[in-house]
C-alpha cells in the first residue's frame, strides 16, 4: 500500500465523521402550533372518546398532512427544533402524537394558523414552553 493512498478504514471514518458534522436528518421540518379543549368531534373519529391516546399526545394535521383524511390514525415522532424566541424548546425532548383531526376545520382554533401539525395542549407543552404560538418542528411518521 502506498503511503498516499488512506486505507479503506480511514474513508469509512472520515465519511463517518462527515455524516455527523453536517447531521443526516431523520425526518421532515415543519411547524407546530397548539390547541386546547374542546377537541370534539373531530374530522377523523367524530366523537368517539377512544380515540386520544391516555397520554394526551396528539394533534390535528394541517392540509399537507391532511391526505384527504388517510393521515387519520397516523403515528408521528415530533420534536421542537427551534423557535423565534430563544429558550422556547425543551432540548432533546421527543413525543409520539397521533393524528385525530384536520386542522382546519378543528372545534378549537390554533395559535397559529397554517400549521404543518396543531398539537394538543399537552403534546405542545412537553416539547416547548406554552406561551410560544409557533415552533419549528421536525417529525417523522
Amino acid at each position: 500500500m502506498s503511503k498516499h493512498q488512506p486505507s479503506g478504514v480511514l474513508q469509512w471514518l472520515s465519511l463517518f465523521l462527515l455524516m455527523s458534522l453536517f447531521g443526516l436528518s431523520r425526518g421532515d421540518v415543519g411547524t407546530a402550533a397548539q390547541y386546547s379543549p374542546p377537541y370534539m368531534p373531530t374530522a377523523c373519529f367524530g366523537n368517539n372518546p377512544a380515540q386520544f391516546p391516555s397520554s394526551n399526545l396528539f394533534g390535528a394535521a394541517g392540509d399537507g398532512l391532511w391526505d384527504n383524511g388517510a393521515s387519520c390514525g397516523r403515528q408521528y415522532l415530533v420534536r421542537c427544533i427551534s423557535a423565534s424566541v430563544p429558550n422556547t424548546c425543551i432540548l432533546e425532548e421527543t413525543i409520539q402524537i397521533r393524528i385525530v383531526d384536520l386542522a382546519t376545520t378543528s372545534v378549537s382554533r390554533p395559535s397559529k394558523n397554517d400549521a404543518t401539525i396543531v398539537l394538543s395542549t399537552t403534546a405542545f407543552t412537553t416539547i416547548a414552553n406554552g406561551s410560544a404560538n409557533l415552533i419549528n418542528i421536525e417529525y417523522s411518521q
